[in-house]
């Protein structure tokens, strides 16, 4: 009796860590596709500065609020232009 107790929980623990590795999992994808599409989001709107036809300048002004992380990361690769060592740690995303 003693052995189906321990083969019950050791089966409970190992679904309990399959459905994290899922959940897991699918919080990457989500994470991933969420920057991708942040990604997208910010060629629209700037998309002048690499030859694609830019929104008009009251949309591209009610949108930006939405820019101020994207805003903050180019002023600071701007500023680490001319350090390479600063432009790889801002790749690794070291603050």
């Amino acid at each position: 009796m003693k052995d189906k107790l321990s083969l019950g929980k050791l089966w409970e623990k190992f679904w309990e860590t399959t459905v994290q590795v899922h959940r897991d999992k699918a919080t990457g994808m989500l994470e991933f596709e969420l920057n991708e599409l942040e990604n997208l989001f910010v060629v629209l709107i700037f998309g002048s500065f690499i030859g694609f036809p830019s929104p008009p300048a009251a949309m591209a002004m009610e949108l930006l609020p939405y820019l101020e992380d994207e805003l903050r990361i180019m002023v600071s690769r701007a500023d680490l232009a001319q350090d390479p060592l600063g432009a790889i740690m801002g790749m690794l995303n070291v603050d």
